[in-house]
């Protein structure tokens, strides 16, 4: 078997077995290729049945010399993985993972903006651009929903139930979820529609809520861009992305008293654990504030 049909096989059964959405099967495969590349340069290694445990050790510790520990941590996650799935499916009877040990990686939380610097990034949007009420429209949403950008730029406008106060969104694994929006961005939205109206969106993106200037759906390095020129416009100095909203939308929440289940809700999250960081990243204002104003913590 060679590599490019292993990794043929592992998409097919990530897409099919495990329900992983088609940005997740890219990482993975983005991931992998890495292995590839170094097994090109070696003799009698260059294929995923003659990958042996040594060649893996040497691999990391070449990785090592490269990235960082959270990339690396992901990489072998990746790797992993498809020698698990080599293994189920019969093309190995071993697995040469077993003892790859990923490097420990210090927990740390993502950057967060204040309610303040919010509405500072949002009005940091060229406003003589030809899209800027689109792009207004868009950063808005990514912070009243909490959504993914991925999961932004495939918003269709049949997913817009305004009548019950709700957007259809479809996450990771494409898993559906209903979010709650705000009456304020409701009537940004509608207002968007009816400017929308004048736009001929391409064939096939009819549906697509998020045009960009050649009526197709629009790409997540469009939207990060956006973000990134709105943050220097606002002069928030923070090094922040799409996913930088999605993150203040959620620690708003818990800061403000929301169950930890609604907020999982709403993330998307299949597990607890993870929305439970937000609890973390609170006590940290908290904690933050107390030593900044109480007159005893110093």
């Amino acid at each position: 078997m060679h590599w490019e049909k292993a990794l043929e096989a592992f998409a097919y059964y990530l897409r099919l077995e495990q329900g992983l959405s088609e940005n997740t099967i890219e990482g993975y495969q983005f991931d992998v290729k890495r292995l590839v590349r170094y097994c090109e340069t070696l003799k009698n290694k260059n294929t995923p049945i003659a990958v042996d445990a040594d060649t893996l050790k040497d691999f990391v510790f070449q990785l090592s010399k490269e990235v960082l520990p959270p990339t690396q941590s992901r990489i072998i996650s990746g790797i992993k993985g498809l020698f698990i799935f080599l293994q189920l499916e019969g093309y190995r009877s071993d697995n040469p993972t077993k003892l790859l040990e990923a490097p420990k990686t210090r927990k740390t939380f993502p950057d967060t903006l204040s309610t303040l610097e919010v509405d500072a990034l949002i009005a940091g949007i060229d406003t003589k651009g030809a899209f800027a009420f689109r792009n207004h429209c868009m950063l808005e949403l990514l912070y009243s929903c909490g959504l993914r950008v991925s999961e932004l730029t495939k918003l269709n406008c049949s997913d817009l139930f305004f009548e019950k106060g709700l957007i259809r969104v479809r996450g990771k694994g494409d898993k559906l979820r209903w979010v709650p929006v705000a009456e304020s961005t409701v009537e940004l939205i509608n207002e968007y529609l009816n400017m929308r109206r004048n736009s001929l969106p391409a064939k096939g993106h009819e549906d697509i809520l998020f045009l960009n200037n050649r009526g197709r759906e629009m790409t997540r390095v469009m939207v990060y861009t956006i973000v990134k020129n709105a943050a220097l416009r606002a002069a928030i100095t923070k090094n922040i992305s799409p996913h930088t909203l999605r993150h203040s939308f959620a620690t708003h929440l818990v800061e403000n008293g929301a169950d930890i289940h609604i907020v999982q809700h709403m993330m998307g999250h299949s597990s607890i654990t993870t929305t439970e960081r937000y609890i973390h990243m609170s006590q940290r204002h908290l904690k933050e504030a107390l030593s900044r104003f109480h007159p005893r913590a110093n």
